[in-house]
């Protein structure tokens, strides 16, 4: 153990935050700390959007499904794919395909998780704000995001005001392969859905009793947000 693995073990998404402001220099550093991220063949097409303006603050909020924190954190990151720089620099570069919104899916994820982690070493906080995906049209509108910008995800990111548990994660017995892919070992997955389930139990004082495959049977009993290659495609994202 080392310091660098306490804080990656250590991590909880953090949803309540207190009133004090990130200094500039720690924010700069998180930003150096999430350029420092791999990039695919050093393509670098990530763009980062600060978002410090309270009505835009509590539009993305609203988008995002109402999570009230988007507006209340110290700061609001929100992860762009972006290929529009590159256009500038190559006006006829040949964009649109699906494995470069792959590439830029990916590449926000590393520089995210690089900056959040940076983030939690220092003793701050935060969570990812997929909701942003809930209507990317309006997101896209309000940031004024140019052709070949998409926006991935957003980050608060503060001071934390709460001290959650951790939450468990599958046992690596069910995600660690070895050689070729084995089937689910049923009995290790029942282990887990009773964790889960006692995990929730004590988070929300009896209020859910709910195993983790019971969850994922609701999640994908539905379709899941049936918009976003429409508005990926018109943000010249995934056409090809």
């Amino acid at each position: 153990m080392n310091q660098t693995i306490e804080t990656i073990l250590s991590h909880r998404s953090i949803r309540k935050f207190t009133e004090q402001a990130i200094p500039q220099e720690v924010l700069a550093t998180l930003i150096d700390c999430a350029r420092a991220a791999s990039s695919s063949s050093n393509i670098q097409c990530v763009s980062v959007i600060r978002i410090t303006d309270a009505k835009k603050r509590e539009l993305l909020s609203e988008y995002a499904g109402g999570q009230g924190y988007v507006a209340s954190a110290a700061e609001f990151l929100v992860f762009c794919a972006d290929f529009n720089r590159h256009q500038q620099i190559k006006p006829d570069s040949r964009l649109g395909f699906m494995e470069q919104t792959l590439i830029g899916a990916v590449d926000s994820a590393l520089m995210a998780q690089n900056c959040l982690l940076a983030a939690e070493s220092l003793g701050l906080g935060g969570v990812y704000i997929g909701g942003l995906r809930n209507n990317p049209d309006k997101v896209c509108e309000l940031l004024n995001l140019p052709e070949n910008v998409f926006p991935m995800f957003g980050m608060c990111l503060g001071y934390p005001d709460q001290d959650p548990a951790l939450k468990p994660r599958l046992p690596a017995d069910l995600i660690l392969h070895t050689d070729n892919y084995q089937p689910l070992d049923a009995e290790k997955l029942a282990e887990y859905d009773a964790t889960m389930r006692e995990y929730y139990d004590i988070r929300t004082g009896g209020k859910l009793d709910q195993s983790w495959s019971d969850q994922i049977k609701a999640i994908l009993s539905k379709e899941a947000r049936p918009f976003i290659q429409g508005s990926l495609n018109k943000q010249g994202f995934a056409k090809k």
